[in-house]
């Protein structure tokens, strides 16, 4: 019992009878195209978290270390011992409501998601990151500063986003090769900056990030 208090030193003021742990992240949030991602990873018992010992929140991972860890995520889910989504909110959103709305929104949709899978209700916990919440339906919901680093639940949940994410922007890469998507993911680097400014603006481009970094457009 002493060890089981420990795991759930994050949830500790919630009751016992809630079976459903839920974490939730987002990736993306700071490029310069395509979608932002949120993912949400969810267990009825937080025992199940063994199995993934030394995981790592996805930016202190490399890309093929993500790959690894949602390669076993995936297998979990698949065997019912584990639940995750993922949503997008598009660079469309993003432009028109801003991102704090698109993020949201994404959390919203993931948490459906959830539902349908029966890996969430109304009364199951969920630890968010950084500044994120869910929706007021939640009572039993802990935003935790740097909780990717701390919570394992989110730190899976990170993974989930930032993989799906990554996947999708590789998509995009084989529309536009001259851009480097599979490179640099959308970020403003040196080589998205000068792509941009070679051939233009794409229409996955979030233009309200572009002000100022692009000139005029």
């Amino acid at each position: 019992m002493k060890r089981m208090k420990e795991k759930v030193k994050n949830c500790d003021k919630f009751s016992k009878s809630r079976p459903i742990f839920i974490g939730i992240d987002e990736a993306g949030r700071g490029p310069l195209a395509g979608p932002v991602s949120v993912g949400a990873f969810a267990v009825r018992s937080r025992s199940v978290l063994r199995k993934f010992k030394g995981v790592k929140e996805s930016k202190q991972l490399s890309e093929a270390q993500r790959e690894v860890w949602f390669k076993e995520i995936k297998r979990l889910h698949r065997s019912g011992e584990i639940a995750f989504a993922v949503s997008f909110s598009s660079e469309k959103v993003i432009d028109d409501r801003g991102i704090t709305y698109a993020v949201y929104s994404a959390i919203r949709r993931s948490l459906k998601k959830l539902t349908k899978r029966n890996f969430c209700t109304d009364d199951s916990v969920i630890l968010l990151d950084g500044l994120l919440h869910a929706p007021k339906a939640f009572k039993n919901q802990k935003t935790i500063i740097g909780g990717d680093e701390s919570e394992p639940l989110i730190a899976l949940a990170s993974i989930c986003a930032k993989v799906l994410r990554d996947h999708k922007m590789c998509r995009i890469a084989k529309l536009y090769p001259e851009y480097g998507f599979e490179l640099h993911k959308g970020y403003g680097t040196k080589m998205h900056l000068g792509s941009i400014k070679k051939n233009g603006i794409l229409a996955i481009h979030r233009r309200s990030y572009l002000k100022g970094v692009t000139g005029p457009f």
